[in-house]
């Protein structure tokens, strides 16, 4: 038993089925966002592809996806697109949808018309059309609707019906245990009633010249002519045994597909033979095929249990898929004397070129293969343990002191061959009995992964951590003489160093640079170095041909460049294929040139192979999906597409969803837009199919996008103008109302502006008068104040003069009474003359005492100073007053001296004695005081 087990196990290893298969795109839930399950798919006139989900309606366009749920919340069974509407059946429902100006869809039901004849529980699993009929199918009876009158006709067979069909203007049914019937004139029409046909389930029928060809659950294909039905033998005859098959469509070329629940998917040719078989082993995402679809581009659709899978049949691209593991990463590839050797981390395996025959191990080489070359008509391996030459299936190693990269060939030497060793470089010599070592080149001794070498025996090697190095030896190539060690250009990830075209190039994440022979150094070569442009930079590995062409790797394109015939300039071709869809392991990316136009690509899952001349395609179209608009923080509008769009002020974050309904796994579209009245030129070619463009101003606007698709630009540009609206405020009529309004305001502004200013001017006028009369107010009030003062000071002197007569006269009295004192005196013999004079003098006396005649003329000119002072000062006696008086009369001492008949030195002593009376501080006059007063 341990025996077997290992025989198994080494049959397994040693042979690795291998069918290329076309590309197959995978859709899970999680990508689509509805139902596991798909039940029957349809496409419309714009490529746009439904599928008749758990969840509902299904639509993709080749960018989105957009799930409309089904009407009454219950699983659509059936959809199929007629004209521009989409009609689908579900439980106890059906009806159509139909797009909206905004590019949404919406539901018309049709059964509710005819609500109370729809059966309880009842389900529609299919859609058939025919002209202007619209058959609606359950497992109970048939609902036919004529589009043109709104009105039903029903046909109920007296068994269940097992499935719908239309071949060419026949609609086919079949009933369980009855056998096949025909809808004629409305009414049911028996066509066979074969045992074969009342036992086996019917998965198909098509049309074969006047024949139908009958595919059927269990017992195969048959042919019915007229009423005869003859078996017909496929390859897969045993496959229709369990009864797996549950569904078939008849392929545009003329083969067909076929579903099964538990084997994946069948091609056969229209011969009946096996083109491939597709099994969730060999890349589909189930083995349970609900529904087959063909669309407009050849692709196959496929509804699975879980998932929807799209098999890009017409591609020009092939792969295998190593779902096993055992084929393993492929790191080298090499088409030698007719058989295609692949290298990889599990060792080396070959099979014939062009076949689908087994990948065979070659027994020795197992572990991890870095290269597969042909040098001298032989075919070298560079293996992790050594160098090996490969013949018949067969390898041979001829070194083994360490892991080898890559061999290239010596100039001028044809028996030699340069090795890039794990510990530096060596050589291999052809002797008489074949290549085997010679020797290890001394003084060098770092990994050699990529290296060449020149006519002048310089050799060029990149290390991915240490840099590039220019070592020179001679032409025994028996050691390095000497090396230099360049700093630019730098080292980095994923680099490599190439020759093309006689000229040495090294690719980093900086760009591509060229050897120049005349002074060694490395220049920036802008033409290649394009392809890193704008961050695409994920690999600097690159491929020379046998075109030759040069081949280089980034983050979305495969690029070639190739020497034009006339000008020797390199060209640059693109293939928009992401590297995270080629699952290629970077950095040791690998191409193989199979034949002129078809080319093998390594990935880490297996290989893809690809005809360069056949990535035309020229019927695709670019259209606009959606245009949707909202304000700052607001919910998203979608808008018309069919008509010129108008968005108001503050709606005006608009954004564009476009695309170009295509289902390739390999190459997407790629898109370039303007928005005219925002932008000057076009942007750059990009894979994004959405831009939104923020905060626009208000203004018209034309948005225009472009496509391409695999290097072919497609042949119409979409157009979208729209309008974002001034705010009301900035409108042509809010701008005349301001117009007016201005004009009013500035009438109404120059009117009041008048009557200002001619209040002001009257005001001014009338202040001015004003003024006017107040300052001849002013100026009589001076010259009353100036004639005042002149009164007052003429007053002040006729009291001055009062009062200097009065003490005149008060002296002249005090004289003359002491004159006649004196008389008095004389003796009384005195002559009559004496009395005579002492008679006069009584007569000149004045009969009031003279002070008192003073302080009373004082006082009515100076209003009662004395008496003022007297209660001020109660202590001062009448000289004192006196003295006060004269002051007052601002009489000096010189002038005070004589009214008083004493001299000036008493005046100052009684001026003394005053203040003290008075008691005066030392800061106050006394003069100043009783002017005060």
């Amino acid at each position: 038993m341990k025996t077997k087990c290992t025989l198994l196990l080494l049959f397994l290893f040693t042979a690795v089925f291998s069918q290329d298969l076309p590309p197959i795109v995978k859709y899970t839930p999680d990508v689509y966002g509805a139902g596991n399950q798909n039940w029957m798919i349809s496409q419309d006139q714009n490529k746009f592809i439904f599928f008749a989900n758990n969840e509902g309606l299904l639509e993709f366009n080749g960018a989105y996806w957009k799930l409309y749920p089904s009407p009454n919340e219950t699983i659509i069974r059936s959809v199929k697109v007629i004209d521009d509407k989409i009609y689908t059946g579900s439980y106890m429902e059906f009806g159509y949808w139909k797009r909206k100006p905004n590019g949404l869809l919406s539901y018309h039901s049709l059964s509710r018309a005819i609500q109370s004849k729809i059966l309880d529980d009842e389900q529609f699993w299919n859609i058939l059309s025919y002209d202007q009929w619209v058959i609606f199918q359950s497992l109970n009876r048939i609902y036919i609707y004529d589009s043109k009158k709104s009105s039903f006709k029903i046909i109920a067979p007296s068994a269940e019906i097992i499935k719908s069909f239309k071949t060419g203007n026949i609609i086919y049914y079949q009933t369980i245990n009855q056998g096949l019937f025909e809808i004629a004139a409305g009414k049911n029409k028996l066509v066979s009633a074969n045992p074969i046909l009342k036992s086996n389930r019917i998965v198909n029928i098509y049309a074969k010249e006047d024949n139908l060809l009958i595919a059927t659950q269990k017992a195969g294909f048959y042919k019915l002519s007229g009423k005869e039905l003859t078996k017909i033998t496929t390859e897969i005859d045993n496959e229709f045994l369990d009864g797996s098959v549950y569904s078939c469509i008849a392929l545009s070329d003329g083969n067909y597909a076929i579903g099964t629940v538990s084997h994946g998917i069948f091609i056969l040719t229209s011969e009946g033979k096996k083109k491939y078989h597709i099994s969730q082993r060999k890349g589909l995402s189930n083995n349970t095929a609900l529904s087959l679809f063909e669309d407009n581009e050849k692709n196959l659709w496929i509804g699975l249990d879980n998932g929807i899978n799209c098999i890009n049949l017409n591609s020009p691209i092939q792969s295998y898929v190593d779902d096993s593991g055992v084929l393993g990463t492929v790191y080298a590839s090499q088409l030698y004397q007719g058989n295609l050797y692949v290298g990889t981390n599990q060792g080396l395996f070959y099979k014939k070129n062009k076949s689908n025959d087994d990948f065979q191990f070659v027994t020795g080489t197992k572990g991890q293969v870095w290269s597969l070359q042909v040098r001298d008509e032989t075919l070298f391996c560079g293996h992790d343990t050594g160098t090996f030459i490969v013949m018949n299936g067969n390898a041979r190693c001829i070194f083994s002191k360490s892991g080898t990269w890559q061999i290239n060939e010596v100039p001028g030497h044809p028996e030699l061959l340069l090795q890039g060793n794990y510990y530096g470089l060596s050589v291999l010599e052809k002797k008489q009995e074949g290549w085997g070592f010679r020797n290890k080149i001394t003084g060098f001794d770092y990994s050699s992964k990529f290296f060449e070498i020149t006519d002048d025996f310089e050799i060029y090697v990149s290390h991915e951590y240490k840099g590039v190095f220019r070592l020179k030896t001679n032409q025994e190539l028996l050691k390095i003489s000497s090396f230099t060690d360049y700093k630019q250009p730098t080292k980095g990830k994923h680099v490599s160093l190439v020759k093309f075209n006689k000229t040495i190039y090294y690719a980093n994440k900086e760009g591509v640079f060229k050897l120049d022979h005349k002074t060694k150094q490395f220049i920036r070569d802008p033409i290649l170095s394009s392809v890193f442009e704008k961050d695409e930079y994920t690999s600097g590995k690159m491929i020379v041909d046998q075109s030759p062409k040069i081949w280089l790797f980034s983050k979305n394109y495969i690029s070639y460049f190739a020497a034009n015939t006339i000008s020797n300039q390199l060209k640059k071709n693109s293939i928009p294929i992401p590297a995270s869809l080629t699952n290629s392991m970077l950095g040791y990316e690998n191409i193989t040139q199979l034949s002129p136009s078809t080319y093998f690509f390594g990935t880490t899952d297996g290989y893809y192979t690809m005809n360069i001349n056949d990535l035309v395609f020229e019927n695709y179209k670019v259209a606009i999906s959606s245009v949707s608009s909202h304000a700052l923080n607001g919910s998203i509008k979608f808008n018309s597409i069919m008509e010129e769009g108008r968005f108001s002020y503050d709606e005006n974050n608009i954004s564009f969803t476009y695309t170009v309904p295509e289902y390739n796994k390999y190459i997407n579209a790629e898109y370039q837009y303007l928005l005219e009245g925002f932008q000057d030129d076009w942007s750059d070619w990009n894979v994004k199919s959405s831009v939104n463009f923020k905060n626009l101003p208000s203004g018209d606007y034309v948005f225009k996008v472009k496509a391409k698709f695999a290097n072919t630009d497609l042949n119409n540009t979409v157009v979208y103008a729209f309008t974002v609206l001034k705010p009301w405020y900035s409108t042509n009529l809010a701008i005349i109302i301001y117009l007016l309004l201005s004009f009013v305001m500035i009438r109404m502004l120059h009117k009041e502006y008048n009557k200002y200013y001619r209040r002001q001017k009257e005001k001014l006028i009338e202040e001015n008068n004003l003024l006017l009369e107040i300052k001849e107010l002013e100026n009589e009030q001076q010259l009353m104040r100036l004639k005042n003062e002149q009164l007052s000071q003429d007053v002040d002197a006729i009291n001055k003069e009062l009062a200097a007569s009065t003490m005149s006269l008060n002296s002249k009295n005090e004289l003359l009474a002491f004159i006649q004192e004196d008389l008095k005196n004389t003796s009384e013999s005195e002559s009559r003359s004496v009395k005579s004079v002492i008679s006069t003098i009584n007569k000149n006396i004045t009969g009031k005492d003279s002070w008192s005649v003073f302080q009373e003329a004082f006082d009515k000119a100076d209003k009662d100073f004395l008496k003022k002072v007297k209660e001020a000062h109660p202590s001062l006696t009448a000289n004192d007053l006196r003295l006060c008086a004269y002051l007052r009369l601002n009489l000096s001492s010189k002038e005070i001296a004589p009214l008083l008949n004493i001299s000036v030195r008493s005046v100052e002593i009684k001026r003394y004695r005053l203040r003290k009376k008075m008691d005066l501080t030392h800061e106050q006059g006394l003069v100043e005081y009783i002017l005060t007063v």
